[in-house]
């Protein structure tokens, strides 16, 4: 049981992460243009699989993903906050995560393993996508 708590704080401290994260980005709601400037200025220094990646899908779809970015990472913010759908919610948030290290091309340096995003972030995600059953002091039942 302890350690189900412990996984339930630290479900609460990713929340928060993330909360932070969706509030960075509020303003890529009304301008999509922030993010696909982005892109554009990542590209000239990426490494080759994350240019193919950039072109292909980042900067193809950065109208699409300044619209569900921010809100995808305030609903992960959310269930991790209140216990709700922790599973799926850190499942999906991997999946954003990596999907951000591959157009950053992070997996190419060694700083990936002093990013906060890194995979100190993966193994927490991983965890909460695994744990079975619900956690303790979670909203509900």
């Amino acid at each position: 049981m302890p350690e189900r708590v412990a996984l339930r704080l630290i479900s609460v401290g990713v929340g928060l992460f993330f909360l932070a994260m969706s509030l960075n980005k509020v303003a890529w709601l009304a301008d999509p243009a922030l993010l696909s400037d982005r892109f554009q200025r990542w590209l000239p220094n990426a490494e080759p699989y994350a240019q193919v990646y950039l072109r292909t899908v980042a900067i193809p779809a950065a109208p699409l993903f300044a619209r569900v970015v921010p809100l995808a990472e305030f609903l992960t913010a959310l269930a991790m906050v209140t216990g709700v759908g922790t599973r799926m919610a850190a499942a999906l948030a991997l999946v954003m995560v990596l999907n951000f290290q591959v157009a950053t091309s992070s997996f190419s340096s060694v700083e990936i393993l002093r990013d906060g995003t890194g995979p100190l972030l993966w193994i927490v995600l991983l965890a909460l996508a695994t744990v079975r059953g619900r956690l303790p002091f979670s909203v509900g039942r």
